[in-house]
């Protein structure tokens, strides 16, 4: 049955959508084992049949409520005030602004729409070159799954029964890394092209001003992490303070959100939440097959016997990631492959959680390369350009982010050293 990936990618490449993909292969999987085919309804239910798993709709609907509801305005604005100064100043906004977004949306196609929604046009009619600009939305865009909250880490959490909590610790570092890789970047690129910031630094009362307005967004990730590690709520539950939380600032501080925006903000929260739940299901179907089917144990015992050692291992789950990560989206890759690598992860010494944040890292990175690069669909959209015109700017930010997770994924400290200290 080994034979079912090659035919995934089939599929994948003749352009099917991806859930389809998943049901189709299996479908032919499950005709060939002569299984009943009330298999199919059994794992759609069982694959989703998750108290951890409530999480994900919910932490969708809060990034929802916080790009409609003035949060990202704020953020920018606060960026604005710390980098706007800086060689490469709206640049370095952007991608500042993209970390502060990362931290209350859990979500890269969100991080990507809400700052490139406000900063591209802004970019281009300050005569930064378009496809740069699209290109660093949509590599800063990247970052929002691996600042905590995560979407991806709480299916990876629920998946390998790894502390979530842990996980979002383990990837703050990480993030932020990212993060000041891109602004070194375009602090190079801006020097080259004359790229300038700003004429005037903003003074400390502009900066405390522009931080008073951005607080109480800044806040939410604190009290989301803290209320999880503090043991006041669990994961899951933090995904409901979140939407309580978003849905107050919108609606009742920042006066952006009124309460005819509810429906649509329902509506798109659910189509996304039914697409990634659906995927989910049809993956796992997938992966019970290869797993009935004792393919993973296989591919493992045959990679473990390269003797590849610790470096050449966590070298081959890289390349096989990221290469995985330009057919397949985040969550369909992250179910199908998790079972694969994880016990090669672990075979070599490397702790689940930082295994949980290379895999989050790899497959985000995948969000920016095409043919399934969702982020750079939404910035270069915004800026009405094809994937062709932006290749060559974004190559080079690529480049770094693949730097970032080669070190990410040798220096264990960097995603671990957090975790360490909450232990």
């Amino acid at each position: 049955m080994v034979w079912l990936i090659p035919l995934l990618f089939v599929f994948f490449i003749m352009g099917m959508p991806i859930t389809f993909s998943l049901g189709v292969a299996s479908l032919v999987g499950l005709l060939l084992m002569d299984v009943p085919l009330i298999v199919i309804a059994q794992r759609l239910w069982t694959a989703v049949d998750t108290f951890t798993l409530v999480a994900v709709p919910l932490f969708i609907l809060a990034g929802e409520l916080m790009s409609r509801g003035g949060i990202s305005r704020r953020l920018v604005d606060f960026a604005q005030a710390l980098v706007g100064h800086l060689t490469s100043g709206l640049a370095m906004v952007a991608v500042v602004a993209c970390m502060f977004f990362a931290a209350v949306s859990g979500s890269a196609i969100a991080d990507a729409a809400a700052i490139g929604g406000l900063l591209i046009p802004t970019m281009i009619a300050n005569r930064y070159h378009p496809p740069f600009t699209a290109s660093l939305v949509a590599a800063a865009g990247t970052i929002g799954p691996i600042i905590p909250p995560s979407i991806p880490m709480v299916i990876y959490g629920a998946m390998t029964n790894t502390s979530i909590a842990m996980l979002f610790a383990g990837g703050f570092l990480p993030g932020v890394l990212m993060g000041g890789s891109l602004m070194v970047y375009s602090y190079y690129v801006g020097k080259r092209r004359g790229y300038k910031g700003q004429e005037e630094r903003a003074t400390m009362a502009e900066m405390v001003r522009g931080f008073m307005h951005a607080l109480l967004a800044l806040l939410m990730p604190v009290i989301i992490i803290g209320g999880i590690i503090s043991g006041i709520f669990t994961p899951t539950e933090s995904g409901v303070v979140a939407v309580v939380y978003a849905l107050g600032l919108g609606l009742f501080v920042y006066r952006e959100l009124a309460w005819r925006d509810l429906p649509r903000v329902f509506y798109e929260s659910g189509l996304l939440t039914g697409k990634i739940l659906f995927i989910l299901g049809t993956a796992s179907i997938f992966s019970w097959i290869l797993t009935v089917q004792g393919i993973p144990r296989q591919v493992a015992a045959a990679l473990t016997d390269l003797h590849l050692g610790w470096f050449g291992m966590l070298l081959l789950i890289n390349l096989i990631l990221l290469v995985v990560g330009t057919f397949i989206d985040t969550i369909s890759a992250m179910v199908i492959f998790t079972p694969f690598l994880l016990p090669l992860a672990t075979s070599v010494g490397v702790d689940p959680i930082h295994f949980g944040i290379i895999l989050s890292v790899n497959l985000t990175i995948g969000m920016i390369t095409p043919p399934v690069g969702v982020c750079l669909f939404v910035t270069t959209g915004i800026a009405k350009l094809t994937l062709r015109e932006v290749m060559g700017d974004l190559t080079p930010m690529i480049v770094v982010l693949i730097a970032v997770l080669a070190l990410i994924t040798y220096w264990s400290s960097l995603v671990m050293f957090i975790p360490n200290l909450l232990k």
